[in-house]
């Protein structure tokens, strides 16, 4: 059985684009960092995340766009308003654009059960999750059919989801 590829191998195999559609309210309920910074602990997130911002700094160098929506219950919950603050320190300097969507507005989109990256128009990452926001595991399919499915649902959330300069979360 091969082992999957990590995260730092699928974006440096990627040339041309990685997007994803985030789909939950919570995530990683036991992550340190997220517990610092609910339990009102200055939380250095550049520090923390410091191999995430390298990675996504490589890859938008290299002229790879990284897009990102995160899919929203309003209000949000403490994590989605974790990630929210978060996002001008961390993935927006590293070079990500990131684009909000409450899911009030997503009506009338045919919108994915699991978390997807789509790298290249060629790959699709599902990433899986307990009910809780456990990280359960991911599936990697290379399909270019799939991928373009996705890719076409990745862009009508784009286009009507909020950049993050002009989004405020209820």
């Amino acid at each position: 059985m091969t082992e999957e590829p990590t995260f730092e191998e699928m974006f440096a195999g990627c040339r041309e684009s990685a997007v994803h559609l985030e789909m939950r309210d919570a995530y990683t309920p036991d992550d340190p960092v997220f517990l610092d910074w609910k339990a009102g602990k200055h939380v250095d997130i550049l520090s923390e995340w410091r191999d995430w911002y390298d990675l996504m700094v490589a890859t938008t160098g290299r002229g790879v766009r990284v897009r990102r929506v995160r899919v929203v219950s309003e209000p949000i919950t403490d994590f989605i308003r974790h990630e929210y603050e978060s996002t001008g320190l961390l993935n927006i300097p590293a070079g990500e654009e990131v684009r909000w969507l409450p899911r009030r507005v997503a009506k009338g989109l045919l919108l994915p059960a699991n978390d997807i990256w789509v790298f290249d128009k060629h790959t699709v990452r599902f990433g899986y999750f307990g009910g809780d926001g456990t990280y359960l595991g991911q599936e990697l399919i290379t399909s270019h059919a799939l991928a373009e499915q996705y890719l076409q649902v990745f862009e009508d959330v784009w286009q009507l989801a909020i950049d993050h300069s002009s989004y405020t979360p209820a």
